[in-house]
């Protein structure tokens, strides 16, 4: 599962490694930086927030690339109402091409949605106190580019769209399945294109596309509890601590 994660890289900066085409003003909300809510640097994004995200969509002059906010958090185009999305945050790689609520989007409409890492947390106990004890995930170095879906929803009050995504999920490699049994799938640089290609629907050719990390290339490391609060930010929540503190 992935819960809560931090992406905090400058969207000039992801328009040039994604070679974004179009960054259209998908949300009004404007930060204290100047920036869109999806796009300004955060360190603890929680389920139903906006996120920043990488899709292709069809123009007449051909494919444009679009880096854009989502809403984390998918919500099928068939539901009566968008509720239930903090619930449908992770997609399961196993199952994502034939859950109801998933596959449609898997056969066309993926995105890529860089973080820099994200947070598990374990049950732990300290002077006979129990808590959750948060651990950040992260690259050994680089971008973490997770493999991620969306879907529109239109509300049949108003009218108005929804564009929702959700992270895919497998199980987790070793040394993270320790902190919790899942973990996001990547999409490596190579297979960007291809992933975001609307035009391959076929659920194979897909799922060979996506990049579950190796042994040793995701670092695992305790932070503050602060992170246990969504309402706390800042680049602080990932710093390492020392758990004989």
């Amino acid at each position: 599962m992935c819960g809560r994660y931090a992406a905090s890289t400058h969207p000039d900066r992801l328009i040039e490694i994604f070679e974004a085409d179009e960054v259209p003003d998908s949300t009004p909300a404007i930060g204290p930086e100047g920036l869109a809510e999806w796009s300004r640097p955060r360190w603890n994004i929680a389920p139903t927030d906006m996120v920043p995200a990488v899709l292709e969509r069809s123009r007449e002059a051909g494919d444009a690339r679009l880096l854009t906010g989502l809403r984390w958090g998918l919500v099928p185009s068939w539901s009566k109402s968008p509720d239930g999305a903090a619930r449908m945050i992770n997609a399961r790689l196993e199952t994502v091409d034939t859950r109801p609520a998933f596959r449609k989007a898997f056969a066309a409409r993926r995105c890529l949605l860089p973080a820099d890492g994200y947070y598990e947390w374990r049950d732990a106990n300290r002077s006979g106190r129990s808590y959750k004890q948060p651990y950040f995930i992260h690259p050994d170095h680089g971008l973490m580019v997770m493999a991620g879906i969306y879907e529109y929803w239109r509300d049949p009050r108003d009218g108005q769209w929804l564009v929702s995504c959700s992270i895919i999920t497998t199980e987790a490699i070793d040394e993270l399945g320790l902190v919790h049994d899942r973990m996001p799938v990547q999409v490596a640089g190579e297979n960007w294109d291809a992933w975001l290609d609307p035009k391959l629907t076929d659920p194979a050719a897909v799922k060979a596309l996506v990049h579950v990390p190796e042994p040793g290339e995701m670092l695992v490391r305790p932070v503050s509890t602060k992170v246990n609060q969504v309402r706390n930010d800042g680049p602080e929540l990932v710093a390492p601590i020392s758990l004989g503190e």
